[in-house]
């Protein structure tokens, strides 16, 4: 069974054995295996959805510097060319043509707080836009590995359904063969067809769900699932729900993410208030006039043919009356900055319910998981049993039959608890804000990858201030799965050894 490397974070150093010694759901022996740490390092670098939010990140960010841009000197310029078509009568002072080219200057000295609250907003935005986007990546990886144990269930049950129907393919022969020399009845030999049949048709829906569960792996990964291998243990489980509790409202994402949300509201009442306030700003503005020759005049001395102007001065700028808007948008921030309050009460409340419902299931699928243990033995010691009850005639076919079927179901059962049990297990790490790719070792191991930093491009874009500075032209990076060949239900012979023991 794999190890990953130490964990770095304090809450990472603490392993917390889920099932003893036995936490894999299948232990075939395997070349070229993926890991769940390499399933997961190929999604973070190649699922969509994830690439998607980190654009809609850099998004969020550009509100900095456009929230900054109102606060900033504007400089605009024009050139015009005036050419006379006809001229009136009066018009002895006109030209026939002109060029006119202009600069106004405008510096803004204060807006009534708008524009400080207006950038405190925006930043308290991405700040939550930064929770939202580890939320999205804690979302992702549960489905991943949701898909990578749905894999190794269904590859388990496929197997152990193949194996039952193999047994009682077996059975049928031989109630027929005894059936042929009078030793069992006509009904034992229905029976066990049924039986057959029966199997038959649990192996075919098991095959179509591993079948659904390796092309979600694919949609979620990026490529097909080839022989998987057992997670390794969870790190940093809670001893207990209060301890999974505290972690969880204190570094939750969603409730971080709530949480800013509601301060940017709080700074989007503030500039509305701003709208009532006065306004200062510094203006100064230039003109050039270029008549190109065609200016008219008499006299010794030729006229001028050019002119220009400059002119500074100083704005103030008072709203005395603006039929309501001023205080209807206060209003509607003040109301929206509620909205936002009672958000951060709802997703504290669905955090703590999503904590402790995680934690109670992932004590319960352990409980689960080793009582399906022990009823997998006892089944299997039951089906030797009633066999060799059988073989003196204290036993019939059919309570052979049943005991076959109830071996079978104990060992569904326990493959299906093992991956409820991972599952919730990592669902619950989830929840305390324990699920992304900081605290999974991604960055390590021979999947490593780089880790997204979304300080980067916040940091990257937050002062630029020329008019011109793009970006490349968008393309998608994420890789399509439109080629990639159609999954099947084909597992290893023998994917079920662990739950299933020796053959029967």
């Amino acid at each position: 069974m794999p190890h990953t490397p130490p964990p770095k974070s304090p809450h990472m150093r603490r392993y917390l054995c889920w099932l003893g010694a036995s936490a894999m759901l299948i232990t075939p022996a395997m070349v070229q295996a993926e890991t769940l740490q390499e399933a997961l390092s190929a999604a973070y670098a190649n699922n969509p959805t994830l690439a998607a939010a980190r654009a809609g990140q850099r998004a969020t960010d550009e509100n900095v510097p456009i929230a900054r841009a109102d606060g900033l000197p504007s400089l605009d310029g024009s050139i015009v060319y005036t050419e006379s078509l006809e001229a009136g009568s009066a018009s002895f002072l006109s030209t026939d043509r002109q060029v006119r080219g202009s600069l106004q200057l405008s510096i803004p000295i204060y807006q009534g707080g708008i524009v400080r609250n207006g950038l405190h907003a925006a930043e308290t935005r991405v700040e939550a836009g930064q929770h939202v986007l580890r939320g999205t990546e804690s979302s992702i990886f549960s489905q991943v590995v949701g898909a990578y144990m749905d894999v190794l269930r269904d590859a388990a049950v496929v197997a152990l359904n193949r194996n039952n129907v193999e047994v009682l393919s077996v059975n049928l022969q031989a109630t027929r063969d005894r059936f042929d020399i009078g030793d069992l009845t006509r009904t034992d030999v229905a029976q066990s067809e049924a039986r057959l049949a029966l199997a038959r048709s649990q192996q075919q829906a098991a095959e179509a769900r591993l079948i659904g569960s390796r092309e979600n792996y694919v949609r979620l990964v990026g490529h097909a699932p080839e022989n998987l291998v057992a997670p390794p243990l969870l790190p940093g489980m809670p001893t207990n729900v209060a301890e999974a509790e505290e972690a969880a409202l204190a570094d939750n994402p969603d409730l971080m993410a709530a949480d800013a949300s509601a301060r940017a509201s709080g700074f989007d009442v503030r500039a509305a208030r701003g709208t009532r306030l006065p306004r200062v700003s510094l203006t100064s503005s230039g003109s050039y006039v270029d008549f190109l020759n065609t200016r008219p005049g008499t006299g010794p001395t030729p006229p001028r043919q050019w002119d220009n102007t400059a002119s500074a001065g100083v704005t103030v700028s008072v709203p005395l009356f603006q039929g309501g808007q001023p205080a209807a948008r206060v209003r509607q921030a003040q109301a929206r900055e509620t909205q936002a309050l009672e958000n951060v009460v709802a997703a504290e409340r669905g955090v703590i319910a999503q904590t402790r419902s995680a934690y109670a299931a992932w004590q319960a699928s352990q409980a689960v998981a080793q009582s399906s243990a022990i009823a997998v033995d006892a089944n299997r010691l039951s089906l030797e049993g009633v066999r060799a009850e059988n073989s003196v005639g204290t036993r019939t076919i059919l309570d052979i039959l049943n005991a076959e079927q109830e071996y079978l179901n104990a060992q569904v059962q326990l493959v299906t608890a093992r991956r409820d049990a991972y599952v919730a297990g990592f669902t619950l790490l989830a929840a305390m804000g324990r699920g992304e790719a900081r605290d999974l070792n991604l960055a390590d191991g021979a999947a490593g990858v780089t880790l997204y930093n979304p300080d980067d491009n916040y940091n990257r874009v937050r002062h630029r201030i020329w008019d011109w500075d793009e970006d490349a032209t968008p393309v998608a990076h994420s890789p399509s799965t439109r080629t990639s060949t159609p999954q099947d239900a084909n597992v290893p012979a023998n994917a079920a050894e662990d739950v299933a023991g020796p053959p029967r």
